[in-house]
C-alpha cells in the first residue's frame, strides 16, 4: 500500500463571483521512502497541492489517503495531530522565531508532545547535529546565515521522527552552494532515515535531486519522469 494516495483530487476557490480552479484532479501515489520533487511554473498549482498532500488545506473534491487513512473525513483537531505526528514543514521563509536560539526553536514541535524538557533539549541537540550545526545550538536566526537557518528549519522538520517531509521551495531564498548543502541533507534523511520527502520547486536542478519529478501545468500533472540517476550533493561543513 502506497504511503501516500491522491485521487481525482480538486481544488477550486471564489475570487468575486468566479470559481478559480488551481487543481483539475490530481491523480499521484507516493511510495514510502521516495523522494519525490513536485516541478511547475508560478500558478502551476504545485504550493496549492503541497498544502493539501500536508493536510494544510482540504481540497474541493476527490480523496486523499495518508497511509490507508482517509484525510477528508477528520476535523481540524485530528488533522493537528496528523501534522504533529506524521509530517515535518520546510518552508522557503524559514518561519524562525527570532527571539529563540536554534535549540528552542527545534525543540517546539516536541512540546506540544508533552515531551519533558531534558528529552526535547536531547532530541533537538542531535537534529541540529545532524544537520551539521552542533556548534550553533546557541545561536539565534538573525547571529545566522540564510543556509544555516534553513538547516535549523530542517532539524525542526525531523526532530519529531516524522514519516515525511514536506519542503516548499527549500532553496528559493538561498545562494547556490547553500541550496546544495540543503538538497545533501535531504538525501541524508531521505538515505539514512527512510523518510520520505516531498519537495516543490521551480529549479530543475533541483528537482532533479529527486527520485521521481511530476512536472505540473495549469493544475494538471502534465508528466511524471523516474530519475534513475539523481543528482546527488555533498553538505559542506559550517
Amino acid at each position: 500500500m502506497s504511503l501516500l494516495v491522491l485521487k481525482d483530487i480538486k481544488h477550486t476557490y471564489k475570487l468575486g463571483n468566479i470559481n478559480v480552479n488551481v487543481l483539475k484532479g490530481i491523480n499521484m501515489s507516493i511510495e514510502k521512502g521516495e523522494f519525490v520533487s513536485i516541478m511547475g511554473p508560478s500558478g502551476s498549482g504545485k504550493s496549492t497541492l503541497l498544502n493539501i498532500i500536508g493536510c494544510l488545506d482540504k481540497p474541493s473534491g476527490g480523496s486523499y489517503e495518508i497511509d490507508g487513512q482517509h484525510i477528508e473525513k477528520l476535523n481540524d483537531n485530528q488533522l493537528a495531530d496528523i501534522r504533529n505526528q506524521f509530517l515535518g514543514f520546510v518552508f522557503q521563509s524559514f518561519h524562525l522565531l527570532p527571539e529563540l536560539d536554534a535549540i528552542s526553536n527545534v525543540e517546539l514541535p516536541l512540546i506540544y508532545r508533552g515531551m519533558s524538557t531534558s528529552e526535547r533539549r536531547k532530541k533537538a541537540k542531535e537534529a541540529l547535529e545532524a544537520v551539521g550545526l552542533g556548534q550553533r545550538l546557541h545561536h539565534r536566526p538573525t547571529q545566522m546565515s540564510g543556509g544555516e537557518q534553513q538547516r535549523v528549519a530542517i532539524a525542526r522538520a525531523f526532530v519529531g521522527e516524522p514519516s515525511v517531509i514536506l519542503a516548499d521551495e527549500p532553496t528559493g531564498a538561498l545562494d547556490s552552494q547553500s541550496g546544495q548543502n540543503i538538497m545533501a541533507i535531504f538525501q541524508k534523511l531521505n538515505t539514512d532515515h527512510g523518510i520520505t520527502i516531498v519537495q516543490v520547486t521551480h529549479e530543475e536542478e533541483i528537482a532533479k535531486h529527486g527520485t521521481r519529478i511530476f512536472y505540473l501545468k495549469d493544475g494538471e500533472i502534465e508528466r511524471e519522469v523516474v530519475n534513475e540517476q539523481p543528482l546527488s550533493a555533498l553538505i559542506e561543513e559550517v
